[in-house]
């Protein structure tokens, strides 16, 4: 229990929040899609912001996770609930009074402290392509989130991974929902020019 409160507290620390406050002296709530997560750093003060934030958000889930994974050796529905926690925690922060990111990052970083690069390479791989393929980003997570599962069900058909992978679906499903709510378009590989 101590250690799901650890991975909850971990995940829900708003850090491109506090980053945009410290570092680029404004709210990156006030950007874009309002979320407040690593792509409102990137449009309020560009990549080497963004790639910071990344790695904070990643970092946030993937420690508690790696450490009570890793090197305590917890198995079971405890361990479950503790990859869980940062996810859920970065996706309705206390901190922000319930609100939160769509907790992409904080997934790959808890799927890290599971299998270190396993599965977050084929979370990565499938999200590019169909980032590449697909026009509303919900159903480009959601395609990602398959591609994991097929990895899984062929290649690490653990219980355990299988559980924490329906969990965060669940999570990623709620976040994404007014995506969801329309129907994936797919994107041109070239546009005619104007003659």
């Amino acid at each position: 229990m101590l250690w799901i409160i650890i991975a909850f507290l971990s995940g829900s620390l708003p850090s491109s929040v506090w980053l945009g406050r410290l570092a680029l002296r404004q709210d990156i709530r006030g950007y874009g899609d309002r979320n407040p997560g690593a792509t409102n750093v990137l449009r309020a003060g560009g990549w080497p912001w963004f790639v910071l934030a990344l790695m904070l958000d990643i970092s946030k889930a993937a420690a508690p996770v790696g450490y009570t994974y890793q090197i305590l050796g917890i198995r079971g529905w405890e361990m479950a609930a503790i990859a869980m926690a940062p996810v859920l925690g970065h996706a309705y922060s206390p901190f922000l009074r319930g609100q939160g990111g769509k907790a992409i990052a904080a997934t790959l970083g808890a799927w890290i402290g599971l299998t270190l690069y396993t599965v977050p390479l084929v979370g990565i791989v499938g999200l590019g392509m169909a980032f590449s393929l697909l026009t509303i980003s919900g159903w480009a997570v959601m395609s990602a989130l398959t591609a994991v599962f097929i990895y899984l069900l062929f290649f690490q058909p653990d219980p355990l991974l299988l559980t924490v992978l329906a969990g965060h679906t669940l999570i990623l499903i709620i976040k994404h929902w007014p995506d969801l709510r329309h129907w994936p378009g797919i994107r041109p590989f070239w546009r005619r020019r104007k003659t």
